[in-house]
């Protein structure tokens, strides 16, 4: 029995299945669409054992019309929901680190992450967490670091020897120009019906009103024909950009390699 409050603002009881349990947390199904972040209350049915409060991680599962399947941690250290059990941990079991940033500020900080909270970067490619700098629970993704050429003052890269510039490097799959109808949809219930820009083997561009962060993960489908036999594929959002006096945005999306 899974109780708390929806995406919606309504409370709500559901009974539920788990997916996947461990001493840490769970991944459960619900009907219910929740937010991640707030706290729910999990009542194991079998023996109708004391619930305990779990957060919610984040979805591991894009979301369909029956529900999804959320990543849930406990919040509760010597709570035995399950009533099962489990070995004696080990040194550290279960705790990753990472170097995670905040889409919002773009603090970079070393981080101890479950393997709740792992699991949903893997999947979603993002998570909600507290920011000391914005003061608030904002969207983190993995933070890819790398080296990049400085600039002068001019705001260009300064010139070799030779009196030469640094050329970015070449592609590695040529972008055409079309425009195609796609399917976007996110792990967080977000689906909209828009059209490509440009489309290259390794992924495309689209123009959208609809918030994604970079690092996020899209399930892309194009082309999408209504009815017809569509193949969804995922994709990365590696770039955004603003479209000036406009309330759009321009994404990158790169399809991850299988």
């Amino acid at each position: 029995m899974v109780e708390g409050v929806d995406k919606n603002g309504e409370k709500f009881a559901e009974e539920a299945r788990t997916i996947v349990i461990n001493r840490l947390g769970a991944r459960i199904y619900l009907r219910r669409a929740v937010s991640a972040g707030v706290t729910l209350i999990v009542t194991s049915m079998v023996g109708r054992r004391k619930g305990a409060s779990f957060r919610v991680v984040g979805p591991t599962q894009p979301p369909t019309g029956d529900g999804g399947e959320w990543g849930l941690e406990c919040l509760e250290e010597n709570a035995n929901v399950w009533g099962i059990g489990f070995p004696p941990p080990l040194y550290e079991e279960g705790i990753c680190t990472a170097l995670i940033e905040c889409r919002r500020c773009h603090t970079v900080r070393l981080s101890y992450l479950s393997m709740v909270e792992h699991e949903v970067l893997g999947t979603s490619g993002l998570l909600v967490k507290p920011c000391e700098a914005c003061a608030r629970s904002t969207p983190w993704g993995y933070s890819e670091t790398s080296v990049a050429t400085p600039l002068n003052d001019a705001g260009t890269a300064p010139a070799t020897a030779n009196g030469t510039r640094p050329h970015a490097p070449p592609r590695a799959h040529r972008r055409v120009a079309l425009q195609l109808p796609i399917r976007a949809r996110n792990y967080y219930g977000i689906e909209e019906f828009t059209r490509s820009e440009n489309v290259s083997r390794g992924g495309l561009c689209f123009i959208s009103e609809k918030v994604y962060e970079v690092g996020e993960v899209l399930l892309i489908t194009c082309p999408y024909e209504k009815g017809g036999h569509n193949i969804e594929v995922r994709g990365q959002v590696v770039s955004r950009r603003e479209l000036q006096g406009t309330n759009r945005k321009i994404y990158g999306v790169s399809y991850e390699r299988t």
